[in-house]
């Protein structure tokens, strides 16, 4: 498996807000970019300019920001059948935007483009080579999401490879494949990426939903086979069960298989606990790495062996993502849990179930 670097692009502020209760205003959406920034992502989705005015204002105010590392990309689609590329206001306003990154997504499943778009499938193609040979034209570097990637790939891989080729030949810097129903298992992921790669000869990203609990998990599949972009939200926010959670796949990607992803893995927790605030929701006590209870030891045995070896029961050191390990009270708890709690000046921490 390769260890070249991967790079993270995080679409906390479009596909992440767009959960049920999720609503940022502008000044969430700037402090979440400045934080992602810092944290080191590579690429900030900041919304979809042409689809709603808050996001435009969004991109009009974001062009004050010093981003040190991140490039902000304005988000929308291909045009619609009935107009060219040039005569489109949803693509003009992603170049109104004024980001050095547009991504625009495309039908790559034969069945969205018969049902959603009600063309035929080769004037598809023709709409995703012209969108992004007309943005590639006017802007650095143009990223196309092949939408549905895996269901049309499973469904006719045949045509699900034209449309990736039709976005290579429009001149995409990247293409990233989408599984947008979520439902797709591990070894879907990786034949048909192995099937992507043989087919066009540019850099591959993926985006994963997390209806099948499988986001992250088909996220690092996608990179095992070669994918060198991942996109995701912060906590895993995003429309129904959510999008791949960028916080355990940065910290598994880096820490469990030597990859430089770009990311400050002390400023996690920290990162993943502004994004909640700012959501208006808590950061889940069990979320991996970073939630509260990700390094709490409740009982005894555990408490113990931690003491003498902390690899025993954690399976890294807490400090590496900037949470620390807890050692509970309750009815379960052996002398070793009084013993460290009265030790380590104020870590103690009673069990809500104590």
């Amino acid at each position: 498996m390769s260890t070249s670097p991967v790079l993270l692009y995080d679409t906390t502020l479009r596909d992440g807000a767009q959960s049920e209760d999720v609503a940022f205003s502008v000044a969430d959406k700037l402090r979440i970019a400045a934080a992602l920034d810092e944290l080191g992502i590579a690429y900030v989705e900041g919304g979809w300019p042409g689809s709603n005015p808050r996001d435009a204002e969004f991109f009009q105010a974001a062009r004050a920001l010093k981003l040190a590392h991140a490039k902000l990309c304005a988000f929308g689609s291909t045009t619609r059948p009935q107009v060219a590329p040039q005569d489109d206001p949803n693509v003009n306003a992603l170049l109104a935007a004024q980001t050095p990154v547009v991504t625009i997504f495309g039908k790559a499943w034969d069945l969205h483009v018969k049902t959603a778009l009600g063309c035929s499938l080769e004037h598809n193609l023709a709409l995703v080579q012209g969108t992004v040979a007309y943005l590639k034209a006017r802007c650095g570097e143009v990223i196309f999401d092949a939408e549905h990637f895996f269901d049309g790939w499973k469904n006719n891989a045949e045509y699900a490879l034209s449309v990736l080729r039709a976005a290579a030949d429009g001149g995409a810097a990247w293409i990233v494949l989408c599984d947008t129903n979520g439902g797709s298992l591990p070894e879907d992921i990786a034949r048909a990426i192995e099937s992507a790669r043989k087919t066009i000869d540019v850099a591959l990203g993926i985006h994963c939903h997390n209806d099948g609990e499988l986001a992250v998990a088909n996220s690092l599949v996608a990179v095992e086979r070669g994918a060198r972009q991942v996109q995701g939200t912060i906590n895993g926010y995003g429309e129904r069960c959510g999008n791949a959670n960028l916080v355990p796949i940065a910290a598994n990607l880096t820490l469990k298989r030597g990859i430089d992803c770009g990311v400050s893995l002390r400023r996690l927790r920290e990162v993943a606990a502004l994004v909640a605030e700012t959501a208006n929701r808590p950061l889940a006590s069990g979320a991996a790495y970073v939630g509260t209870s990700a390094f709490a030891h409740k009982g005894g045995v555990h408490v113990s062996a931690v003491e003498k070896d902390p690899r025993t029961y954690e399976h890294i050191d807490p400090t590496a993502v900037g949470n620390a390990r807890r050692v509970l009270v309750s009815d379960l708890s052996g002398r070793s849990n009084i013993l460290v709690g009265a030790c380590s000046c104020g870590s103690l921490s009673p069990s809500s179930g104590g």
